[in-house]
């Protein structure tokens, strides 16, 4: 589409086969991008590039896991083959871990969370600042959550990872301000997914504590959090670098 946030922009989404990745997706494409999907389920992907493509968008996809340096830069590669220049990129990836006492946390629950949540933001970040200096600046949000502004119970290694997203975020963002890369992240509350779908149904009665913990009584939708990373990605907001963006229905303002 033309006179979108996003036209005539190429962004790449990480994490895109489901959840917030899959709703920016559609959202940037609405908005007028052409979009390179990656994730590690290629069935997902393609049927999202499918669907992209069926509405008239540009889109194309390939297969990766963040978290593999070569897999990461591949992904920018593949996005510069297929549209010639990458503008916007959201680092979505990621994984929760499971809700346990910090004690009782086995070893590789660390490198699993921090692997993917810390490094895959990291091998991407360096690959997709080496493109967009090559052609002329451009736009990053990475997905960090509210648990990267506050403490969650039993969730140690993922609040660290998310913290460590915030502070990765910052890091660029004011080491690139001056060669006109702009760096920012969302930070998320609970939003509605399949993840999230399946922690609801074994925790009755979890889904109305969230609720009451949010001043807007509800959970996001994930096309919510899409829209703001849409926003900061666009030439909207040019002098908004290094900020941490809560879409969290008021939860961290309490």
């Amino acid at each position: 589409m033309t006179g979108g946030l996003l036209s005539g922009k190429v962004a790449l989404v990480t994490g895109a086969s489901s959840g917030i990745g899959a709703a920016a997706a559609r959202v940037f494409a609405r908005e007028g991008a052409a979009v390179v999907l990656m994730a590690r389920r290629r069935d997902r992907l393609a049927a999202m590039a499918d669907e992209l493509r069926e509405g008239g968008a540009r889109a194309a996809y390939t297969v990766g896991d963040v978290s593999l340096a070569a897999e990461a830069a591949e992904a920018v590669a593949f996005t510069l083959s297929e549209f010639g220049r990458l503008d916007a990129a959201f680092n979505n990836a990621g994984v929760g871990g499971d809700r346990t006492p910090l004690h009782l946390m086995p070893e590789d629950a660390y490198d699993t969370v921090m692997d993917t949540n810390v490094r895959g933001v990291f091998n991407c970040l360096r690959h997709q600042i080496a493109a967009m200096l090559e052609h002329g600046g451009g736009a990053i949000v990475n997905n960090s959550s509210v648990g990267g502004l506050v403490a969650i119970p039993a969730a140690a290694t993922y609040i660290a990872s998310k913290h460590a997203v915030v502070g990765l975020t910052r890091a660029a963002a004011d080491e690139y301000a001056k060669q006109g890369i702009r760096v920012n992240a969302v930070a998320p509350g609970t939003t509605r997914s399949e993840i999230t779908a399946d922690w609801f149904a074994r925790n009755p009665g979890l889904e109305d504590m969230v609720n009451s913990m949010t001043p807007q009584g509800r959970v996001a939708e994930p096309e919510e959090i899409a829209a703001a990373a849409a926003w900061l990605l666009s030439d909207r907001c040019p002098f908004l670098t290094g900020t941490v963006l809560p879409v969290d229905g008021g939860f961290v303002n309490q």
